[in-house]
């Protein structure tokens, strides 16, 4: 056996014992249901780890990725449904599917022939040009993989500057919807300019949940360089005006503040 293959049997019986009557309590308890939060933490702090070009953290959040796997297929295992066996062949002969220009005869990578291929396997007769929708995705992660299915047969703007257009169309339609001041128009309006902003993302090829996560990040560091220096002139920040308070935050973005 390789050392591959005997370091991934290890982790499947680690998990096996710490899942077993004399293991861990805390593992015991868990359901596939109470684990769906962890695995998408493990996610954020593996993309936060790519984006930071940290490989020693990467390699520890692969790792805690790769353990929930581990996690669901043991408490499948236990459910008697499936084991670890069954998800590596499941995803192997999935690969090798999908991709008949590698494994096959096929001349080349097509997005029609992966969608054709996806619906052929899940038994379904027709599927949108878009491809499966998975409404489980973050809302600006959703948005994006429809634009770019979209534009993967010819639905798109020839360039950027019909998605930027757009925006500013959206804007306006947005500042007439506050004039009238009706809750679901506004509603409406303001989800069209986000997936207006999606569409302008792509175009500039960034990701606009990490984009956006990003920005947050920034926020909370410049408030809390502000915050700082408010606490340490005994000052609070609710009876300050909010031209003192911007004055102080000018200052953090410019790295200003000591």
């Amino acid at each position: 056996m390789s050392q591959i293959g005997q370091r991934f049997e290890e982790l499947v019986s680690v998990m096996e014992k710490l899942r077993s009557p004399d293991g861990c309590e805390w593992d015991r308890q868990q359901t596939h249901q109470s684990l769906k939060s962890y695995l998408i933490e493990e996610a954020f702090e593996l993309i936060e780890a790519i984006d930071q070009c940290d490989d020693q953290k990467m390699k520890e959040e692969l790792g805690d990725v790769l353990l929930q796997v581990v996690f669901h297929t043991q408490i499948a295992s236990e459910r008697g449904v499936f084991q670890i066996e069954d998800v590596l062949n499941a995803l192997n002969q999935k690969l090798i599917r999908r991709h008949p220009h590698v494994f096959g005869d096929s001349p080349g990578y097509s997005y029609q022939q992966w969608e054709r291929i996806k619906s052929q396997e899940k038994g379904e007769k027709r599927v949108s040009v878009i491809g499966k929708i998975n409404h489980a995705l973050p809302a600006l992660s959703l948005a994006r993989r429809i634009q770019e299915n979209a534009a993967a047969v010819g639905f798109d703007w020839p360039n950027i500057s019909g998605a930027v257009e757009k925006v500013d169309e959206e804007i306006q339609e947005l500042k007439e919807a506050m004039r009238i001041g009706e809750k679901k128009k506004l509603e409406d309006e303001l989800g069209d300019l986000l997936f207006a902003m999606v569409n302008v993302a792509r175009f500039l090829d960034l990701d606009p949940e990490i984009a956006l996560r990003k920005a947050t990040e920034k926020f909370i560091r410049r408030f809390q360089v502000v915050e700082e220096f408010v606490h340490s002139r005994g000052l609070n920040m609710k009876e300050m005006s909010l031209e003192d308070l911007d004055r102080l935050w000018e200052k953090a973005k410019g790295g200003e503040m000591e």
